[in-house]
């Protein structure tokens, strides 16, 4: 996996084609870099640099506008990496066809849900083809873990509470 960290105000450009992984409050906000330190992303009304928590807006957008910026100016004062994060599990698309179809998708709106169509999968469909979001699919693994691991509790202590708890029939049936 191709990962360059890299602070808010870089010293190297990154690639043609890069993915650019932003990070903001409590989530990633990704962007792919076009060159001339130009980006495309895709962004719901409240994902603008500096947000803070006002960006986890996005959670109940429905749409989003495809737009073309400065990296530093959708950055802000966040940090970023280029984040290739699917280069070892799918190959990356050519380069100009990459850069061509991310300026065709300039200006459109499109439809948004931060689970199944994000920004995230609209990069990585860009690069690879494939849409996918790595932080989406982590949220769900925590939540999968998190209610196994309370139904698991719950489970033992009904358990130990049935096994400790006096038996009022057998009791009286000895009696």
């Amino acid at each position: 996996m191709l990962v360059r960290y890299i602070t808010a105000h870089p010293t190297k450009e990154p690639n043609l084609g890069d993915l650019i992984r932003i990070e903001r409050t409590c989530y990633q906000h990704w962007a792919l870099y076009i060159g001339g330190g130009y980006v495309v992303h895709l962004a719901p009304p409240s994902e603008v640099a500096n947000a803070g928590a006002q960006s986890l807006m996005s959670v109940v957008a429905d749409r989003a506008v495809v737009k073309k910026e400065l990296l530093k100016d959708v950055v802000g004062n966040s940090n970023w990496r280029v984040d290739n994060l699917l280069d070892k599990e799918y190959e990356p698309r050519s380069t100009c066809v990459v850069i061509e179809e991310a300026k065709a998708w300039v200006g459109r709106v499109m439809r948004y849900n931060v689970i199944s169509w994000n920004c995230e999968h609209f990069v990585t469909n860009l690069r690879y083809g494939k849409p996918e979001s790595r932080q989406v699919r982590q949220a769900a693994n925590v939540a999968l873990a998190s209610t196994l691991a309370a139904t698991a509790i719950f489970g033992i202590i009904a358990l130990a509470g049935t096994l400790s708890g006096p038996d009022k029939e057998k009791r009286h049936d000895t009696e």
